[in-house]
């Protein structure tokens, strides 16, 4: 004969199941939702695609560093310039580094100004740094091919 408490048992373990299968989605979809990659930005208008011109990146250079797990850190080292006459309060630049037969091999967004720091001036350059936790195999070692890709005021 089984008792009430025998038949509690296996409804509770599904129920403890269902909630932290509930939990955990809640924090992946938190933790999407909150990812700088995942956020929309507002397209650009005429003036400010006509304004991506007005920047340059100069010195850029490669290091790497070992973090505190023992894995191998790149980092990219650069300087952005605005030539322009507005002041800028998010640009992205976008990197493509290439394989010794100038093939792309990794493509990536740096975001160089962000609308937490302050504006880019006119005139104004600014050090920027982007890490790269993983490398393809295959890259040349070289710096990025760096261009503007997204700005706004």
């Amino acid at each position: 004969m089984t008792t009430a408490e025998d038949r509690s048992t296996p409804v509770l373990i599904v129920v403890a199941v269902v909630l932290l299968a509930a939990i955990i989605g809640g924090l992946l979809l938190l933790r999407h939702s909150l990812s700088p990659s995942t956020t929309a930005r507002p397209a650009m208008s005429l003036e400010e695609k006509a304004y991506l011109s007005q920047f340059s990146v100069a010195d850029p250079r490669m290091s790497a560093a070992e973090n505190f797990l023992g894995n191998t850190v790149t980092y990219l080292h650069a300087r952005v310039t605005n030539h322009g006459t507005r002041a800028v309060r998010q640009l992205d630049l976008k990197l493509e580094f290439h394989d010794t037969l100038e093939q792309v091999v990794l493509r990536e967004t740096a975001h160089a100004i962000t609308p937490r720091n302050p504006p880019l001036k006119p005139g104004e350059t600014r050090p920027f740094q982007v890490a790269f936790e993983h490398m393809p195999v295959d890259w040349n070692q070289a710096p990025p091919v760096i261009t503007a890709e997204y700005v706004s005021f």
